[in-house]
This record gives C-alpha cells, sequence and structure tokens, in this order.
C-alpha cells in the first residue's frame, strides 16, 4: 500500500528534477540579474530598457503583430480543420502536407520567405519578367515599414498555423457527429451548427491554441530578424541586442522579464474569456 502511495510522486520526479533544473533555476537567475545594475540591486536595468529608443517600437511591433497573426491564425486552422472533417478521401495525405511547416526552424522558414521576397529573390523576379515592376524592388528595409511588416505577417502565417491546426484538429474529432446530425435533421443551417455547437464544444481546444499561439507569438524573433534584421524592432530582438550588441545583460534580463509578465497576462485573459464551466454533476 505504502509503494502505490508513493509511486505517482517517483514518477513525476524526473519531470520536476527537469523543470527545477532547466526552468526554474533560470528563471530566478534571469530575474534576478534583471534587478542587478552598475549602481547595484534596483530597476536600473528596467530604467534603461524603457529609456531604449526602440523599446515604445518594439512593443508596438510585437502587440501588432500578434493582434494581426493570431486571428488569421485561427481562422485559417478552422477552415482548415472543417475542410477536413468533410473529406472522405486523402484526409491524411492533406493534414501532413498542411503540417510539413512545423518540421522548419523559425530561422530556416525566415530565410526561405527571405529568399522569396529580397531585391533579387523570386518575387522580384517574377514580377519583373511579367512587366509588372520595372525592376528590383526593396520590401523589406526600414524605408518599407509596410511590406516589412506584411512580409513577417505571411512568413508567420505560413510557419505557425499549422500548430494551431493540429490542436484543433484534435477538438474536433472529439465532437460527436450525433449533435450535428441532430441538428440538421430539425433543420439548423451550416452557419447555425457551427455556431451553436461546433464552437462551445470546441472551446477547450482553442484556449489551448491561443495560449501556446499567443505566448510563442509574443516571443517572435528568428523571421524578424531573417526578413528585417532591426529594421522591425521585436521585444526578443531588443532583448538579443542588449545582450549581444550592448553586452548589458542587465537590460536584456529586464527584456526577457517583460516578455514573461506579458505571456502570463495573455495566458490568463484567455483563460478567463474562454473559461470552461465544469460540468453540472446530476
Amino acid at each position: 500500500m505504502t509503494q502505490s502511495r508513493w509511486l505517482p510522486y517517483a514518477l513525476l520526479a524526473p519531470a520536476m528534477v527537469f523543470l527545477g533544473v532547466l526552468f526554474f533555476v533560470p528563471l530566478v537567475q534571469t530575474i534576478v540579474l534583471s534587478f542587478q545594475g552598475d549602481a547595484g540591486f534596483g530597476l536600473g536595468n528596467y530604467g534603461k530598457m524603457v529609456g531604449d529608443l526602440n523599446f515604445g517600437l518594439s512593443i508596438r511591433n510585437t502587440f501588432l503583430l500578434v493582434l494581426t497573426v493570431i486571428p488569421l491564425q485561427v481562422a485559417l486552422a478552422l477552415a482548415m480543420g472543417l475542410m477536413l472533417q468533410k473529406m472522405t478521401f486523402g484526409r491524411d495525405v492533406v493534414l501532413w502536407v498542411w503540417t510539413i511547416p512545423l518540421g522548419v526552424s523559425d530561422l530556416a522558414a525566415g530565410l526561405v520567405w527571405l529568399a522569396l521576397l529580397q531585391n533579387t529573390g523570386y518575387v522580384n523576379s517574377a514580377l519583373f519578367a511579367m512587366g509588372l515592376i520595372p525592376g528590383p524592388t526593396a520590401w523589406l528595409n526600414s524605408e518599407t515599414p509596410v511590406t516589412l511588416f506584411v512580409a513577417v505577417v505571411l512568413a508567420e502565417v505560413w510557419r505557425a498555423t499549422a500548430i494551431v491546426l493540429v490542436i484543433l484538429v484534435g477538438g474536433l474529432q472529439l465532437i460527436p457527429k450525433e449533435f450535428a446530425e441532430a441538428a440538421e435533421i430539425f433543420g439548423a443551417r451550416p452557419w447555425t451548427r457551427f455556431v451553436k455547437i461546433t464552437l462551445p464544444l470546441l472551446k477547450p481546444s482553442l484556449q489551448s491554441a491561443l495560449i501556446l499561439r499567443t505566448v510563442l507569438a509574443f516571443e517572435v524573433f528568428a523571421v524578424v530578424y531573417a526578413l528585417g534584421g532591426r529594421n522591425f524592432p521585436v521585444l526578443v530582438g531588443e532583448a538579443y541586442a542588449w545582450q549581444r550588441d550592448n553586452q548589458n545583460y542587465g537590460v536584456a534580463a529586464a527584456y526577457a522579464v517583460l516578455i514573461m509578465i506579458i505571456s502570463l497576462a495573455a495566458t490568463v485573459f484567455w483563460l478567463r474569456v474562454l473559461r470552461v464551466k465544469p460540468e453540472v454533476q446530476g
């Protein structure tokens, strides 16, 4: 009896040790480092962070990117997931093709889109060959912030929509088909069935997908760095610049703590907005 009581804790112990060594210890060290400055322990690093010329711009760009990319990815993933539900042949092949971007690293995805959109890239070459542009057009520099932003959005949507898709497909498979069939028999239209049946039952999966994708979106860096470098400042990019270029680990840690706080706030937001009510026990 004693052995069976301690068995769950023994099974959890390796995971807890892993999290403690590789997550909690670095987390505490980063938080402590963010308060250690030249003048001693205090808020000096946070003052330098707020006074950074790119701080406000990086906040704006990061939130603008999140508010643009997340709705697009959820809408696309929902549409793709519902299409898969309707397919009777080749569904696994289509899902496999759609999830190929999951096997591509962030930096590799950014370099792929850089090859497409840079001055001498494939898109410029194709448009020039069709006579639509007079010559190579620069779309990825500080003088063209709109096209640079659109390029980052396209790259992020292509790269990370599959994450949301996989979660939502799993949720759609858990919805009993009898509900939709019964609603159809009683004359409910497709949109009504989607709003009244599919979306409410899909709420737990949507919650998980939105939390995961929002946190990852606030940490976007490699795609932005590959496409625009410092021309499109984001929070993680500024942390990287302070650590590598300025050799100021305290300010870099302050940026990391800020990103963590924003991510936690976003998680709490989705947990409250998409709160799943416990089933009423009869």
